[in-house]
């Protein structure tokens, strides 16, 4: 493992504690802190490469210790930990972007891959109402190191506006309007990000700048490679 910083947060202490010595062992450097409050400090003073946070804690439950450390950093990748799958607090969590959900005792080798292939900046609108494709493209960029904010509806991209993004996978027809509203709402809200469209329906793609097309059925592979470049480009 690289010469990373990570921030571990949880009122378990010594579990805590345990998973900072196996980071610090493995070359990474690694600070622990009990609560959200105490995590925002520490956000406040340092460039982390990722956040560990745990779901269920006092005060400040790991969604809310997300979505106010995005407020400070928002290229902060965040990785969940719980013991709660069923967890209702997981789902919010899970729509602020999250690089990974894992569970306690935590798996150390899928945490290591996971945090080996964490990219700062690397947070990615993902609009398509087809949940199996979704689900297939949103591990497809975890396994990359990219996070994805999702929606299925031109409704659902309100929930977009106020995020930090690399980029965005857009859907041209999702419910909720025409053909093309979800793509002109995203891009009226975030006029600089880059934009991959898939679709289906590129016949009926308005003419707009700067848009490139995958048509579906397309290669996950070659979508990937273009959105790794234009995250390369937007960190230069």
């Amino acid at each position: 493992m690289d010469a990373r910083h990570y921030l571990l947060v949880d009122d378990n202490r010594p579990f805590a504690d345990n998973l900072a010595e196996i980071l610090r062992d493995l070359g990474a450097d690694a600070t622990v802190v009990e609560s959200g409050q105490e995590a925002l400090g520490a956000v406040r003073q340092t460039r982390f490469s990722a956040v560990l946070t745990d779901m269920r804690m006092p005060n400040m439950g790991g969604a809310a210790v997300v979505h106010a450390l995005r407020k400070v950093d928002p290229e902060l990748p965040a990785i969940a930990i719980t013991a709660y799958s069923g967890d209702a607090e997981l789902g919010r969590a899970l729509r602020e972007g999250l690089l990974a959900v894992l569970p306690k005792p935590v798996p150390i080798q899928g945490l290591l891959a996971q945090l080996s292939v964490a990219r700062r900046g690397g947070l990615v609108a993902l609009v398509e109402d087809d949940p199996s494709l979704s689900e297939n493209l949103v591990e497809a960029l975890r396994e990359r190191g990219f996070a994805a904010v999702t929606a299925a509806s031109v409704l659902e991209t309100e929930q977009l506006a106020t995020v930090r993004l690399c980029a965005a996978l857009v859907d041209l027809r999702v419910p909720g309007g025409a053909d093309g509203t979800a793509l002109a709402r995203l891009r009226e809200r975030h006029p600089q990000v880059p934009v991959l469209v898939i679709t289906a329906h590129a016949d009926a793609l308005p003419t707009i700048s700067g848009v490139t097309v995958f048509r579906k059925p397309f290669h996950t592979e070659a979508l990937l490679t273009e959105l790794e470049s234009l995250w390369r480009a937007g960190r230069q």
